[in-house]
């Protein structure tokens, strides 16, 4: 418990700090990063002022009051880093549109600091990493602030067949902020959370399949979850090479347009961001165009359809919403093969036992757990690792073969097909549509720490099977839960997909702060 003790021992020491040129009190919530960098500029807010407001909600909101429990450590030097980077700001020294602006990072994103990187699990609760992840040093380099780390489900969401997301040992239950016996979906439910509640500017989470865009959709964000290849996940706790990836969850598109520039270099330890015909550009917000819906073909499928009768009546809404803005929806039959989703199973299996054990090896010798052999036999000796949730998906990613195996190899190019070939690039090519669109999630379920979660519908698994990029936008509410609508495209059309969402999201505004409300009325 290392890491939680050491949070809040930071956290008491910091809210000492006083800096002068604003009060904490008198600061806007909800500041987007175009906000914060013309209060920058106008010295009317300064870096250590941002990081005091942000560290005293995280007082005031996830440890206190709400107790949200979306933070699980809190960096001890964000205030240092943070007076740093304004002196460099003084001096006419601005790395980019992230130059000063707190971000929190998913626990399983590895940081080279005073914080560990423990993927929610008491095994890790001491595992500092000896270098930053590929993404953390482009971060740095862009001149973001890393605030804190955020609670996530335990390993991911690749644990049990039968859990609560937002649950880890180590972290405890996220809540979701809008109604807090609601869940905040997982994996990346602290993420999540922590963004709703204004407890940092941006987060960034990872998915395998729905990890970002389900809990952008529950706490009523917007979430991308990009190609496959284009943020690299070398020093990232893995589940899947083939499917894993990291993305920003923001308020708002032009957030997420701002943050995906700096974070698309190439990294020789991760070779899918090297692959040929691998399109990236430095200035997503180039895309941000308020008519971007017009002359768009946007295609509305069956294969996420009817989960949910009032998240129809939103999607019905949506789709006039964008005829109205000049763009044409065009419905179409084609589904996906559901064998596509068994063979995307098996391919996880496989490759969490070859990627966690990788990962743990590389680790520093302190720590004991070296394997996922080791990871079973800890949880067992652990109570508090199976109080509520068993860890069936280890035991059966441990007795598999390695990724030599034929049962792997026929898997992967099973999935592959039917998500690609067989899947978007047809839907894509026959009805020569711009994107596709979908409800993202049903309303956030109630947390069950018995039974797990209650997840009703969504729309995740082509893209995150096919590799394909993916964001949600909220399109709504049901009785004050938010929920989105997911737009999908072809590798590499994150601009695109980007320009589309902002042009929905600026026709609509459906965003709203949440209220904390203890349960729906």
């Amino acid at each position: 418990m290392r890491a939680l003790f050491f949070c809040m021992g930071v956290l008491t020491c910091s809210l000492l700090y006083s800096w002068k040129s604003v009060k904490i009190a008198d600061m806007k919530e909800n500041l987007s990063i175009a906000e914060i960098q013309e209060l920058y500029k106008s010295g009317q807010l300064r870096m250590p002022d941002l990081v005091q407001y942000y560290l005293t909600r995280i007082s005031q909101i996830d440890q206190n009051g709400p107790q949200l429990k979306s933070i699980i450590a809190i960096n001890p030097e964000a205030m240092e880093i943070a007076a740093k980077l304004q002196e460099e700001y003084d001096n006419g020294q601005i790395r980019g549109p992230l130059h000063g602006i707190p971000v929190v990072l998913k626990d399983n994103i590895d940081t080279a600091d005073q914080m560990p990187c423990t993927a929610g699990s008491l095994a890790l609760a001491n595992s500092f990493p000896k270098e930053d992840s590929w993404m953390v040093k482009q971060l740095r380099q862009g001149g973001a602030i890393i605030l804190a780390k955020a609670n996530l489900s335990e390993w991911a969401n690749f644990r049990s067949n039968v859990s609560s997301s937002g649950w880890s040992a180590l972290g405890g239950q996220t809540k979701n902020p809008y109604v807090l016996d609601r869940n905040p979906c997982g994996s990346s439910a602290g993420s999540g959370a922590a963004v709703a509640a204004d407890l940092c500017t941006i987060a960034f989470g990872t998915e395998t399949n729905g990890s970002i865009v389900c809990p952008s959709n529950n706490n009523g964000l917007v979430g991308l979850k990009p190609t496959v290849g284009l943020i690299s996940r070398s020093g990232i706790v893995p589940i899947s090479f083939t499917q894993d990836t990291p993305g920003p969850m923001c308020r708002n598109v032009e957030d997420v347009a701002l943050s995906l520039g700096v974070l698309v270099s190439s990294d020789r330890n991760d070779s899918l961001t090297s692959v040929p015909g691998r399109e990236v550009l430095r200035d997503y917000t180039k895309a941000l165009n308020k008519d971007g819906l017009k002359g768009k073909r946007i295609g509305r499928g069956n294969f996420a359809r009817g989960f949910h009768h009032r998240v129809e009546g939103l999607m019905e809404q949506a789709v006039k919403d964008m005829e109205a803005q000049g763009a044409t929806i065009i419905d179409f039959e084609e589904g996906f093969d559901r064998s596509m989703n068994q063979a995307s199973f098996e391919v996880m299996l496989f490759e969490f036992k070859d990627g966690l054990n990788k990962y743990l090896a590389g680790l520093p010798e302190s720590v004991k757990v070296r394997s996922l052999a080791d990871l079973i036999t800890f949880n067992k000796e652990h109570p508090a690792e199976l109080r509520y949730f068993d860890q069936a998906l280890l035991e059966m990613a441990e007795a598999k073969g390695d990724l030599n195996s034929p049962e792997y190899k026929e898997a992967l190019k099973k999935m592959k097909e039917l998500s690609t070939k067989e899947g978007l690039d047809l839907m894509l090519r026959k009805h020569k549509l711009d994107a596709i669109i979908a409800p993202t999630g049903s309303p956030a379920w109630k947390t069950d720490l018995i039974n797990g979660d209650l997840y009703m519908g969504g729309s995740s698994s082509p893209c995150a099977i096919s590799g394909y990029p993916n964001i949600t936008v909220p399109m709504g509410q049901i009785d004050g839960l938010p929920v989105g609508i997911s737009f999908m495209g072809p590798a590499w059309s994150e601009a695109r997909l980007i320009e589309i969402a902002y042009a929905y999201e600026q026709a609509t505004g459906h965003w709203a702060k949440p209220n904390y409300r203890l349960r729906v009325e």
